[in-house]
């Protein structure tokens, strides 16, 4: 498992160690950044570096590295803002760096010319936004230039929680700990390639964001004994699709089916219901006893069935764990004390904060704040908050302590039509086989994500093929 810690732990963790006294943190950190960088130019004779330097401890860190590349390549370092740190300053020119303040004219042109460029401009202690003024700087660094950022793209919120104007790396080099702007869906994507350099920081005793890997899948997914039946592996209950919707039955039942749930029931119209005794045989129909529900998957609330929306009173008002997804969101009026586990995609979730929330919500809230967003919903129904996207967050109630998980398997193309009914399934079987709503949505994000890659490997895949994959991507993790 991923973890990264918050601000106020990391700062806590650096002042823990006796060598910071020394600067032997930043020396560390800045060997670890120049050999990166010269990592990266292995195969550049002969190539220019130019070094962008903020007055903090990144800049420091970029300094003391472009000291050292000026031994192997042409250095040039371009100071932003006001007081450079000291002791990094005077290594750069020791070395020979040419050091440049950011408004000389030389400063767009060396930019333009570099092969490589390393950002240095804010750290951890910055606020969301490039620094006044650097903004030109950013915009002259040529197409061609490998662009390296030292700890987290200068701009970018170090808490991960709000997009905004930022350098976009092609890598981060971060120091021992991650920090939630390597992890959150606000800023991920700015940071590029992560690497990580271990300067012996401690990790804290509890992180702010997590991230399942491959070697994570064993020790949580629900794997059947030799004493156990279809009832002791867990019943779903589904109640989702409608007449207009008849897809949307087929690919979550589909997915729970072939994920292992020991058994479904479905409950639903004609129409999806024909068509699951057509294609899932294995299905039970009608309501009955199950460990979990799965409601809502391709059911507007308006065109649910009077059984089904019975049968989702029922659910809701019971102390079962449930899933909600789509048109059930809409049967959500209250707190729930059973665990909930929702999973809508920004839009849903925008709908969802305006009735729950506030109603004068903007529209850029949950792109701008998402799992900001995400926490006021779950705050506001005591739910866990399942965010779809390129980047998944998992986001319980404030009120539970656990931290948010934040998962980034799948492939661009799995944003497709049926996907989300696709991991609403694979949830409502982690659910049923007995884990919590925050480790059900981790593992099932995850275990999605690959399972479309596996699908078609680099090609474009239709939901149905993800649905019948997931056994054997499952198989797969299971034996790793």
């Amino acid at each position: 498992m991923i973890h990264a810690y918050s601000v106020p732990d990391v700062r806590a963790a650096e002042a823990a160690m006796p060598e910071l006294a020394t600067g032997e943190l930043m020396q560390r950190a800045s060997q670890g950044v120049a050999e990166v960088a010269a990592a990266r130019l292995e195969e550049h004779e002969g190539a220019s570096v130019v070094v962008l330097a903020g007055p903090g401890g990144n800049g420091g860190d970029a300094l003391f590295a472009a000291s050292f590349l000026a031994l192997d390549y042409a250095v040039v370092a371009i100071l932003t803002g006001s007081g450079a740190h000291e002791p990094a300053l005077r290594a750069a020119h020791d070395a020979g760096v040419v050091v440049l303040e950011s408004d000389s004219p030389s400063s767009l042109s060396a930019l333009d010319e570099a092969d490589l460029v390393i950002d240095g401009m804010t750290g951890i202690g910055g606020r969301p936004g490039l620094p006044p003024g650097t903004s030109g700087l950013v915009d002259a660094i040529g197409d061609d230039a490998y662009l390296l950022s030292v700890d987290l793209p200068s701009g970018a919120d170090p808490a991960g929680l709000v997009a905004s104007d930022c350098v976009y790396a092609d890598e981060t080099v971060t120091f021992s700990l991650l920090k939630p702007v390597h992890l959150l869906p606000a800023t991920e994507a700015a940071c590029g390639l992560l690497t990580v350099v271990d300067i012996g920081l401690t990790p804290p005793a509890a992180p702010a964001v997590s991230r399942l890997t491959f070697s994570d899948v064993p020790t949580l997914w629900p794997v059947p004994g030799p004493d156990d039946d279809k009832y002791s592996r867990g019943v779903l209950g589904a109640i989702t699709g409608g007449e207009h919707y008849t897809g949307a039955a087929l690919l979550g039942v589909t997915a729970a089916v072939t994920a292992g749930v020991g058994m479904v029931r479905y409950v639903g119209p004609p129409a999806p219901t024909s068509l699951l005794r057509a294609a899932v045989p294995e299905v039970v129909f009608g309501d009955g006893q199950v460990q979990a529900w799965l409601i809502g998957s391709g059911m507007p609330w308006e065109d649910a069935s009077p059984e089904q929306k019975t049968a989702i009173e029922k659910a809701l008002a019971s102390e079962l764990p449930v899933v909600v997804d789509a048109g059930g969101l809409d049967a959500l009026t209250s707190p729930r004390s059973a665990p909930t586990l929702i999973t809508p995609h920004a839009g849903e979730l925008l709908r969802l904060g305006r009735r729950v929330v506030s109603s004068s919500l903007d529209d850029d809230w949950v792109r701008s704040n998402p799992v900001a967003a995400a926490r006021a919903v779950a705050d506001a129904l005591t739910v866990t908050v399942l965010l779809k996207g390129s980047v998944t967050v998992v986001v319980p109630p404030s009120a539970s302590g656990v931290e948010v998980h934040s998962q980034s398997d799948g492939p661009s193309w799995l944003a497709t039509a049926g996907s989300g009914d696709v991991l609403a399934g694979i949830c409502g079987v982690l659910l049923a086989g007995g884990l919590t709503p925050e480790d059900a949505g981790a593992v099932a994000a995850l275990v999605h994500g690959v399972a479309a890659h596996d699908a078609n490997p680099g090609g474009p895949i239709r939901a149905l093929d993800i649905a019948h994959q997931v056994g054997r991507t499952v198989a797969r993790l299971l034996t790793r």
